[in-house]
């Protein structure tokens, strides 16, 4: 009996080491919103992973609610977001499905802007000034942080201009007529933007602290995706996207580049830290 025990231990162990090991995922799937901070580090990490041999496959949202739906039900595996502020809502709600896997770049700041000629340094100076800025702050799309932020902050600092909702679009219209004339204008910007790089623009200050301090970007992914995509994890961890990159990339799309071509272009002219990015182990 003891020698028989020993014989089915010992083919254990043999049949142990001889069965296959659980390859990882070569198919990514990445989904994204169509806003210019996240849509140049998505086209960039997917550059990467694709030079890592991975196949990516990426779905546009309309909102973040639909992006954070799809990633909890494991529509998508991974997803670039804001969630200390901006998607906080969002995160908290979904958290318990969720994990972050790195942080991917830093620095979003949004807020209420004025040219740099404009002599309004702060929040609080608008309503001295109002007949001057035609009494409006020309805001974008209705729903967004931004807006809610500027909303609440034309209600705690008692601003009588009116805050305008529209487009981010028609903003950036109004933006550059009034530069183009030198004239006064308010409006609700974010940095990165290519709007901050082309127009001489300065945020006011907010001494109440009412609009959220400058933000990191996350890739967060369904839970276990890091157990299950090592590899994958590894490479993404190494991907770090700064501001101006994002900016940059931005202002070429807005002079007629497609956003893969303008990815394509920076990943080009910056091989050697791709390449950095993408020097790690092998799972």
């Amino acid at each position: 009996m003891k020698r028989l025990f020993k014989a089915l231990c010992a083919l254990s162990v043999v049949a142990m080491a001889a069965a296959p090991v659980h390859a990882e995922e070569k198919v990514i799937n990445m989904g994204t919103i169509s806003y210019e901070d996240v849509t140049p580090i998505t086209g960039i990490t997917k550059k990467v992973l694709e030079d890592s041999g991975y196949t990516v496959k990426v779905t546009t949202f309309s909102e973040w609610g639909i992006a954070y739906a799809a990633l909890s039900k494991g529509d998508i595996q991974i997803l670039a977001s804001q969630i200390d502020y901006v998607t906080q809502d969002y995160w908290n709600k979904n958290k318990n499905r969720l994990e972050k896997i790195s942080p991917v770049s830093h620095g979003l700041y949004q807020g209420v802007a004025v040219p740099k000629y404009v002599p309004v340094d702060s929040l609080e100076q608008l309503n001295d000034s109002a007949d001057k800025f035609n009494n409006r702050i020309v805001g974008i799309e209705p729903g967004s942080g931004l807006m809610n932020e500027a909303s609440a902050a034309v209600k705690m600092y008692g601003i009588k201009l009116n805050l305008i909702e529209g487009s981010s679009a028609a903003m950036s219209a109004a933006l550059k007529s009034a530069v183009d004339r030198k004239e006064w204008i308010a409006v609700t910007v974010w940095e990165p933007s290519w709007m901050t790089q082309k127009y001489d623009v300065k945020f006011l200050k907010d001494p109440k602290g009412i609009f959220a301090p400058p933000q990191s970007y996350y890739w967060i992914g369904r839970k276990g995706f890091s157990a299950e995509n090592p590899q994958a994890r590894e490479t993404i961890a190494g991907i770090y996207v700064p501001l101006s990159v994002i900016t940059s990339i931005n202002g070429e799309v807005k002079d007629g580049k497609t956003m893969d071509q303008a990815v394509k272009d920076w990943t080009d002219n910056n091989a050697d830290l791709v390449k950095r990015w993408e020097n790690m182990k092998k799972y």
